[in-house]
Order: structure tokens, then sequence, then C-alpha cells
């Protein structure tokens, strides 16, 4: 398998950290920019993805995360998966420490919610869920499932740090895709990646 981590062209720690935040925010703002009527028509064609998908990998219990900064909301989508079978469980991510992995709380629909520092929704209760499938949002994503996120590293180190580690789907606007993230060693791949043009293995 193909390196990921190219020697050539050589460049500083410094000068990859700036592409990377570069690549982020660009990422970021075109997605921020989409029409309502336009994310909501992408949306619904990620969620036509995810139904194929999940079928095939047969989760009981499902992680995603609340849409931020003009992701896709998959919150509806995540309704109607659990609503379809009454065994199967929803999972929000929680940083419990900063700069350790995060937990997984259990969400339901009716559940009482709490916001976290950044005023993102997350479970009020307390019951801790380990999922089995780990749909995850890209800020940009590449070929071979490397991602970008917030530039906190929380998922990389929670998906290190889970043995094993469930499989995870990277979810994005097709916007989102880019030759490179300029993968560092600590960078956790996606298995599989969704947007509104499909659904493919990762090469990593």
């Amino acid at each position: 398998m193909t390196s990921p981590f190219p020697a050539s062209p050589a460049r500083s720690g410094s000068e990859i950290a700036t592409l990377r935040k570069n690549l982020r925010n660009a990422r970021i703002a075109a997605r921020e920019a989409l029409p309502p009527t336009t994310r909501a028509a992408l949306t619904a064609r990620i969620e036509t993805q995810l139904d194929a998908l999940v079928a095939r990998l047969a989760p009981m219990r499902l992680a995603f995360c609340w849409p931020w900064r003009g992701e896709a909301d998959l919150v509806p989508w995540v309704r109607r998966w659990l609503a379809a079978e009454p065994a199967r469980q929803a999972a929000l991510p929680v940083v419990l420490n900063p700069a350790q992995p995060m937990g997984f709380l259990r969400w339901t629909p009716d559940a009482p919610m709490a916001t976290d520092h950044h005023g993102i929704p997350i479970p009020g209760g307390d019951e801790r869920l380990a999922p089995d499938l780990i749909l995850v949002p890209l800020n940009a994503f590449d070929a071979a499932g490397y991602r970008l996120g917030y530039g906190g590293g929380y998922f990389d180190r929670t998906l290190a740090a889970l043995d094993p580690a469930p499989p995870t789907v990277g979810v994005a606007f097709e916007l989102a895709r880019a030759d490179t993230c300029w993968p560092q060693p600590h960078d956790q791949p996606m298995d599989w990646l969704v947007t509104e043009a499909g659904c493919w293995r990762t090469s990593a």
C-alpha cells in the first residue's frame, strides 16, 4: 500500500499546519455559504446513501454528531432509524475531559439536552453507550479516508483509544473533497465515505 505520508515534496511542520488550516477554513466557509434549500437537498441525498450503507452494516448502537457550522443535519435521519427498530440505540460524542478521548452518551429523540462549551447540544443524562458504528462529520477529506475536523484531535484520540475500534463512516458534502488532507501519523482514517454523490470504501 502506498504510504499516506509522502516524503516528497518536503514540507515543514509549520507549512503543513498552515495548509491544513487553510483547507479547513475554506471548506467550512463554502459549506456555511450553501443556501438552506441546497443544503437540505444535498442532505436528503446523503440520507439515501446512509440508508443503504447502514442497512448493509446493520449496527444496533449508532453514534452520530449534532450538526454544527452548516454540517449535514442527520438528526431527522437518526430519529427514523431508531423508530424502525425499538432495539436500536443512538449516542452523541461528548468531551468529558480536555485533551482526552471522548465518551458516547445515549441520545433519544425525547432526551433532555444540555450544551457543551461550544454551545453544541449534548445529552443531559449520563448513560454511556459503546457504539458499533460511528458517523463522523468531515470538514475536508481525501480518497484515503483522512479528514480534517476542527483541529482539536478529539476524534483521532477517541478512535485510537477504542479497542476494538468500531467502523467509521465519514459524512460530508462533496464540496469537502480534497486531493489530500496532508495526514499526520496520529490521524485515524475513515473506513467509509458518504457524500451526496455516493458511498465508498476507503483506500487507507
